[in-house]
């Protein structure tokens, strides 16, 4: 699909003129494929490479025009269950044009509607910027929905949460890689921006961008590194609570069971003692009671002394 921009009063507007200067194309078709190959002089591998959500960022210099490949997030949306992903762009700078190739529709209004510009030029950098906002903002969102998980783990042992974390967790590496990549595209725009035709303003504000997009990426590793870290305790935790549980199911069980084996072992059709005793319902009752009342002290008790026992003989001092 194909879109017309123009630069307008310093804002990028939506154009139908088919010579715009600015034509994006989203997920294009076999046919616009072999019009930007043959017709734009487009190499079908950088082609190829701008619908590549797996593509390194980089910079290409072309007989007729530079060629960039760049790193942006996804838009989330729920069938992804937790997985944020990357998408990557193709910008291809001519002399009086550009031609931006993605393969996500929502780019058109996540990143087109751009103000303060002025030329072709300034448009790739505010892209940019945009790409380093956007990854900003979903580490902030995967941060929160961490957060949630993790509060939702320690309330529940589910497989569900723990999928969900790991999720996440290979999401910020894919983000750390894709802001990492960027940081060297615009390291290497930079070092080349009197020839691409930058001017001193521009150079300021590629500065800039290096400075957010460090900046972003430092974010990116912290995270990636605290949520890596908690890992391993939120299993800790889940693996402590599910042996907690079995040792009160196994208490709970012990407590039902002796109690079934008194009153099992008096109704056996034998003669057995209190066969004739007027209170032998009442005695026998009283005797299953006490083997709850004897196996759950017993449990409770041991576990203490255990745990007393345990403390003593480790030297630890009692607080």
């Amino acid at each position: 699909m194909r879109y017309g921009c123009e630069i307008f009063e310093g804002k990028l507007k939506d154009t139908q003129d088919e010579n715009a200067p600015v034509t994006i194309y989203v997920n294009p078709s076999e046919e616009e494929k072999k019009f930007l190959v043959n017709q734009m002089k487009i190499d079908e591998h950088t082609l190829q490479s701008a619908l590549d959500p797996d593509e390194l960022s980089r910079l290409e210099y072309e007989p007729e025009h530079i060629a960039i490949i760049f790193k942006i997030p996804r838009n989330y949306a729920a069938e992804n269950q937790f997985m944020f992903k990357v998408n990557s762009i193709g910008a291809f700078l001519y002399n009086n044009r550009l031609i931006l190739v993605v393969s996500d529709e929502s780019f058109i209004q996540d990143h087109v509607r751009i103000i303060k510009v002025t030329t072709l030029r300034s448009v790739i950098l505010k892209l940019l910027y945009r790409s380093i906002y956007h990854f900003r903002e979903h580490l902030k969102i995967i941060t929160t929905i961490s957060d949630d998980i993790q509060y939702k783990i320690n309330q529940a042992m589910e497989n569900r949460q723990l999928i969900n974390l790991f999720s996440l967790q290979k999401s910020l590496v894919y983000y750390q890689n894709s802001i990492g990549s960027n940081g060297v595209l615009i390291e290497k725009i930079k070092y080349n921006a009197l020839k691409i035709g930058y001017t001193n303003e521009d150079i300021e504000t590629l500065d800039d961008i290096a400075v957010e997009n460090s900046q972003c990426y430092k974010q990116a590793e912290i995270y990636s590194n605290i949520l890596a870290s908690l890992m391993d305790a939120r299993v800790s935790i889940v693996s402590n609570n599910l042996n907690v549980l079995m040792k009160n199911l196994n208490i709970i069980t012990i407590g039902i069971m002796v109690p079934t084996m008194v009153v099992s072992i008096f109704s056996m059709n034998v003669r057995i003692p209190l066969g004739t005793h007027p209170h032998a319902f009442v005695i026998i009752m009283g005797m299953a009671l006490f083997s709850v009342l004897f196996s759950f002290f017993y449990g409770v008790i041991g576990d203490n002394a255990a745990g007393f026992l345990f403390r003593l003989t480790s030297g630890t001092r009692f607080v």
